[in-house]
């Protein structure tokens, strides 16, 4: 028993040190675990408020769409507008240009003017 005492007292510093190690441990896992709750709030905080901005940010990028849109269709309209007039005025310089020409002259002057045929009077 006496050769056996010197291992028996090692063995319980042994068993007395993994007791130790064994609570703090625990300690360091609780710590742990309570960090992770910690950024399991904190990641939920941070991904609620990228729903939030990318809520926001769609709901902006419908309102930009719309009004490009709208403003697009306004140019268009414009444009159009602009087009007809461009037309009429091309036309009106063409009609014009046309009567004032020397052709145009010869053609004018035989539509606007009549022939008149030459009335004799014979006396008797």
């Amino acid at each position: 028993m006496e050769n056996n005492s010197p291992l028996i007292q090692r063995l319980e510093r042994v068993i007395d040190t993994l007791q130790d190690n064994s609570v703090k441990m625990g300690q360091m896992l609780a710590v742990h675990d309570e960090k992770l709750d910690k950024q399991d709030r904190i990641d939920a905080v941070l991904f609620e408020k990228v729903e939030s901005l990318h809520r926001e940010v769609s709901r902006s990028t419908t309102e930009i769409k719309a009004g490009c849109e709208r403003d697009i269709r306004k140019v268009d309209d414009r444009l159009r507008i602009m087009e007809k007039k461009m037309w009429t005025i091309a036309g009106a310089i063409s009609i014009i240009s046309f009567v004032v020409s020397p052709v145009g002259m010869r053609v004018m002057s035989n539509v606007l003017t009549t022939a008149t045929t030459p009335s004799i009077i014979e006396t008797r």
